[in-house]
């Protein structure tokens, strides 16, 4: 479509990608996720690391943590791969990279990539040209989550079946949403066919995060006011659990960062680590 040229992604979807993207370039191996299709997505310009949120010291902490949820969720999709799930849904997808760097294994699923519309019409453009186009195994659909539109229609009209198991994936999302948002979308996913699983990041409030990386939090929240995304919900590991409980999930866990830590960078020797701050809610339908 010729308006789609004039589209622009999320702010926060090309800060995901380039901090992927500098995770390759600035630290050593072993990389935790290796991504740089990302990067050719966003197509920031030659000086996108002069940007000051893409500084490689004051925010390791923050790219750390995000290539250490990316590879949580990508190990999570190949064991949901295995028990034989065929449905993979990423609200709020920005300009993930998954189906392109992974065919293989992105090929045996049908994958549902929800967000605004100017991300996804961006992304649509940038696939055709860098020569991705769009396989019929992966579904762009656009939606916005404040205005009321319906998240479920649209993916269902995607050809998303909910009779069916699937995988659910919310990450970097909950901050940006009202709770009875987060609310009503964990209620629909309750109520999915048995089965099905969901991975959901969410922030903590301020004195749950250690002290140390509460000047960093302060300012990220500070970045994304000032970007117009400002952070508006944070969630104790508790009130993330009883919300799960109230929306119907039969199973529900609460998954630290800090057990992320421990999984991808426990042997490091450069010090990188993530930032504490975002946790996660695994539940099942």
């Amino acid at each position: 479509m010729a308006h789609e040229q004039t589209e622009a992604p999320d702010n926060t979807a090309v800060r995901t990608a380039l901090w992927r993207a500098m995770h390759l370039q600035v630290d050593p191996p072993p990389h935790v996720v290796e991504d740089e299709i990302g990067l050719r997505l966003a197509a920031p310009g030659d000086d996108w690391r002069n940007r000051p949120d893409m500084d490689p010291q004051a925010t390791s902490g923050f790219r750390a943590a995000i290539v250490a949820r990316a590879r949580f969720i990508e190990d999570l999709i190949a064991e949901q791969v295995d028990r034989g799930v065929t449905q993979y849904v990423i609200l709020g997808a920005g300009l993930d990279s998954f189906a392109q760097r992974k065919p293989e294994l992105a090929s045996r699923l049908q994958i549902f990539e929800v967000d605004q519309p100017g991300t996804q019409a961006f992304k649509r453009h940038r696939l055709a040209e860098l020569g991705y186009g769009i396989p019929d195994w992966l579904h762009l659909v656009p939606v916005d989550f404040e205005t009321g539109a319906s998240w479920p229609d649209q993916l269902s009209t995607a050809g998303f079946d909910p009779g069916r198991p699937a995988l659910i994936v919310s990450t970097g999302v909950t901050m940006y949403l009202t709770k009875d948002t987060t609310a009503a979308t964990l209620r629909h996913i309750a109520g999915l066919a048995p089965g099905s699983t969901l991975a959901m990041t969410f922030l903590l409030p301020t004195e749950l995060v250690d002290a140390a990386d509460r000047p960093g939090l302060r300012a990220s929240g500070d970045g994304a006011r000032a970007s117009g995304t400002p952070f508006i919900s944070f969630y104790t590991p508790q009130e993330m659990l009883a919300l799960a409980r109230e929306a119907g999930f039969k199973g529900f866990r609460h998954v630290p960062g800090a057990l992320l830590t421990d999984r991808y960078f426990a042997d490091r020797t450069d010090g990188l680590r993530p930032s504490s701050g975002e946790d996660l809610l695994l539940a099942t339908t």
